[in-house]
């Protein structure tokens, strides 16, 4: 199941971002923008339809739904251009496009561990899909204990005037590692949290990780063990 996050542009609200970030910008620029806005927005449909078909064929074949849960999301433009003047780049289409690849995306939550590896193979082979980027924050988690698979894979989005390659990110992680990244983040934006108390939860968050993972394999074990009985 998909639960859409729609960040649907607010011309007004990208005019006056951009007017105080950038000054002055092409008014083309800005509808080219937009078209291409819908075209990121249509590649993360054509993913979630993907990965629901792949997920139901398991369920048929295996007796098993690796995936838990889907959520599709659109990076709202002014996060967008703001990161764009961050990086340094002026605001244009081709900016955009040759570096920012995560403009839409897809979380997917699977059940267990070895899901995560089902997903990407199944999801990778496909012949129309493309992979661009590859990130094991599994295998090789972030100093902060964060884990995820992020994959940035391109898919063809067909247009009036014929398809063109559009990138999404993938993440995946499992129920588990969802909890915890979603408390993570709570605790590093949430504003009026005491700098002591940050650093100290941050420290335990950072154990919580390995212990759950340690959990979750443990879990997988079993689950194999009660497939293959």
């Amino acid at each position: 199941m998909i639960l859409q996050r729609n960040n649907l542009p607010n011309i007004n609200q990208i005019s006056d971002e951009m007017s105080r970030v950038l000054g002055d910008y092409d008014a083309t620029e800005l509808r080219r923008f937009f078209v291409y806005y819908q075209q990121c927005q249509a590649g993360a449909k054509e993913f979630g339809t993907k990965l629901e078909n792949l997920d139901s064929e398991f369920e048929m074949l295996e007796n098993h739904n690796p995936i838990h849960h889907m959520e599709t999301r659109m990076k709202a433009p002014q996060s967008l251009i703001r990161k764009l003047a961050k990086k340094g780049y002026d605001f244009s289409v081709d900016a955009v496009k040759q570096n920012i690849f995560d403009i839409a995306g897809v979380r997917v939550i699977t059940n267990y561990l070895d899901d995560i590896e089902t997903v990407e193979h199944a999801l990778t082979k496909q012949s129309d899909v493309t992979l661009l980027k590859r990130k094991d924050y599994i295998s090789h988690p972030k100093p902060s204990g964060y884990r995820s698979l992020h994959l940035v894979v391109s898919v063809p989005v067909f247009q009036a005037n014929g398809p063109i390659e559009i990138p999404v990110e993938i993440q995946l992680r499992t129920v588990g590692m969802d909890m915890w990244a979603s408390l993570e983040h709570k605790l590093r934006y949430k504003t009026d949290v005491d700098k002591h108390n940050v650093e100290q939860y941050a420290s335990q968050l950072k154990g919580y990780s390995a212990e759950l993972n340690q959990i979750e394999t443990h879990m997988q074990d079993i689950f194999n063990h009660l497939q293959d009985s």
